[in-house]
């Protein structure tokens, strides 16, 4: 476990813009900075990162946090995980307590499974650079497609031995379950139960994500078996979903951002060969359909993407829905298509980087020009020409901005020689179908939900009161230092200064009362504690707490669910918030008091037999009712016996 000291460390160095700004395209608004939304879909940017209070967060859908939060969503990794991450980019070295035997039995699954595909990797590459085999055929291989020493390096490609069982023997040998080895797809059981590896024989590319873990692997055959598949790919697994991943993205990101442009290929030698003549902002499908998350993976980085397809237009033809869905989301699009025979590989061996680049800029068309001339090109017959045409149409009609939708709209009616009017018509039946079928489905996941779900059941007393709680608690993060009432006289005659935090623990504690959150109590006594120090600042001091359920909750507590004008927000002058503070007080108060009142209604129902008890909760019945009463008046409110 991560010793304190160094968590300190980590959350000192961590800057949330140089953060956030590895998975985010940020750009500069005020004092603060917004990019796209690297959680949800959205063209409009609504994510907020600020460098001064240390974190971010979108207006949209809401989820952000510190650096260490961000890093948990956006990586999926676990709090220790997230630290290690932070620690690894900043250069600090990591002191932490040894894990007992029982802390090691709650390692979760998934961290199992990255140590494994980890390990594995440092075996493909050992096998690759030290073993004679790797040297004579999976070195030869690559050096036979023309990658130097560096990109072989900088890819971490590797090489799996042909012995079909050598790295489950490895693996064993070194203490791995054979359930993760199966989990994570480097192994697989045959018929007679015997494990077996995945990849033999095979050279090996590794997938990584944005931060560079290895979530799965592609194995490419060097015989010339007929019978055997060219690639094998690591299955679906608890931390490989191949429709959310990108091949080479780890490597591209900083480029893609420099360049302000994607290029987007098929297989994992177009990445590295283009990679290696100097085209360095290109990511890989890896052989699959192009998905809605692989375009949001691109999409953070930039608007911009030009699609490669290879000479041969066999496959273009099925691959070109995903020309559509780039458009859908609001990508510009570029589509290049190589010469006769020539795929992203052969062309960028032959070519220098500079030549490959001015063939792209010279070449690359629209997306009208390029279906215009797959579709139309030599068709003479009608029917297939109006097909064609309203393929075109149809891909226009996907395009979200309006006058991007407008321009393509003339400049498709131009090229077609079709009247403008006529596109926009069908095109607006499109539309129209479009919008009609998201309702219907829409409808559909409503239906569905209502046969799902529960009953709505009101919020009981204690639910209630965990509203208050949260209230009055978002005031001691965003206030907790900020001076109440001055020259305070005590019991003994001395005056004091009493802060938000005191105030709040002195009057609950006058009546014994608590929260019912325990992590309330614990943060309300921190902020006492704490708020006298010399700049003490309880929203900075609860943001970046080591315990990231607590700076996770008063994360969200200090950032307001919406962005208002000036004019619109609220006053926090000393009388404002003296009166804003008072008054959860005295709700919190009432809550406790109407949740009695229940409780003393049941206990007299129970003690009907007894009468010299039942005469006791009627008692205390009757006391709280005119305690009601007296926090209803102090609150304006009008009670109703």
């Amino acid at each position: 476990m991560i010793d304190k000291a160094t968590i300190d460390k980590i959350m000192d160095a961590a800057n949330i813009v140089d953060v956030v700004s590895e998975f985010v395209t940020l750009r500069k608004a005020g004092v603060n900075y917004k990019g796209l939304c690297p959680f949800h879909n959205e063209k409009t940017p609504s994510f907020v990162v600020s460098p001064s209070k240390g974190y971010c967060h979108c207006f949209s859908c809401g989820k952000g946090g510190t650096a260490v939060g961000f890093i948990m969503e956006h990586e999926q990794m676990s709090y220790p995980e997230a630290l290690r991450w932070l620690a690894n980019k900043y250069h600090i070295e990591i002191h932490e307590k040894e894990l007992s035997d029982e802390e090691k039995l709650e390692q979760s699954e998934r961290e199992s499974l990255f140590i494994i595909n980890n390990w594995a990797l440092e075996y493909f590459q050992n096998n690759l650079e030290n073993t004679p085999e790797g040297r004579a055929i999976g070195k030869q291989y690559f050096r036979s497609r023309g990658f130097r020493d560096d990109t072989i390096k900088k890819f971490q490609l590797g090489y799996a031995l042909k012995d079909k069982t050598a790295l489950v023997k490895a693996a064993l040998s070194k203490g791995f379950k054979e359930e993760f080895l199966i989990d994570t797809g480097l192994c697989y059981k045959k018929d007679n139960g015997e494990l077996q590896d995945r990849y033999y024989g095979r050279v090996i590319f590794p997938v990584l994500t944005m931060t560079g873990r290895v979530v799965a692997f592609g194995g490419r055959i060097l015989s010339n078996d007929k019978k055997a598949a060219k690639y094998v790919n690591s299955p679906e697994s608890l931390i490989y979903h191949k429709s959310n991943e990108l091949y080479g993205i780890y490597q591209a990101k900083q480029a893609i951002t420099k360049n302000d442009r994607c290029y987007l290929v098929e297989g994992y030698i177009d990445v590295t060969s283009m990679n290696q003549s100097g085209v360095e902002n290109v990511v890989a499908s890896s052989g699959t359909s192009l998905t809605i998350g692989q375009i949001k993976l691109i999409h953070r980085f930039t608007d911009n993407i030009t699609v490669l397809y290879d000479g041969d237009s066999a496959g273009i033809h099925a691959s070109i829905r995903g020309i559509d869905m780039l458009l859908a989301d609001g990508m510009n699009v570029k589509v290049l298509l190589l010469p006769d025979g020539e795929d992203p590989d052969s062309f960028a061996q032959k070519h220098s980087s500079q030549e490959f680049q001015e063939y792209i800029e010279n070449h690359q068309t629209d997306f009208i020009q390029f279906k215009t001339n797959l579709l139309l090109k030599g068709v003479t017959d009608p029917i297939k020409r109006s097909e064609a045409i309203s393929s075109i149409v149809k891909s226009v009609s996907v395009i979200p901005n309006q006058i991007i939708r407008a321009t393509y709209t003339t400049e498709c009616a131009h090229r077609l020689g079709i009247n403008e009017a006529t596109l926009v018509s069908t095109m607006n039946k499109y539309i129209r179908s479009e919008i009609d079928e998201k309702r219907k489905e829409q409808k559909r996941e409503e239906e569905n939900d209502k046969k799902t779900q529960e009953p709505l059941i009101p919020a009981t007393p204690v639910e209630q009161a965990t509203k208050v709680e949260y209230l009055l608690m978002q005031m001691v993060v965003r206030y907790g230092e900020r001076i109440l009432y001055k020259d305070v006289e005590t019991e003994d005659g001395e005056t004091i200064n009493l802060n938000v935090s005191q105030y709040i623990k002195y009057d609950l504690d006058t009546d014994n009362l608590t929260f019912h959150d325990e992590k309330y109590n614990r943060m309300l006594q921190e902020a006492v504690d704490h708020s006298e120090e010399e700049n003490f600042s309880a929203e900075n001091y609860f943001t970046h707490h080591p315990d990231f359920e607590i700076s996770e909750l008063a994360t969200d507590m200090v950032i307001d669910r919406f962005q208002l004008s000036k004019s619109l927000q609220v006053k926090n002058d000393d009388e404002t918030l003296r009166n804003r503070v008072k008054h959860l007080i005295l709700d919190f108060r009432m809550d406790y008091v109407e949740q009695r009142l229940k409780e003393l209604q049941q206990e007299i129902h129970k003690a009907s037999n007894d009468m010299d008890k039942m005469m006791k909760k009627l008692s205390e019945y009757k006391d709280m009712q005119t305690i009601r009463n007296a926090i209803a008046k102090e609150l304006g409110n009008e009670v109703i016996i």
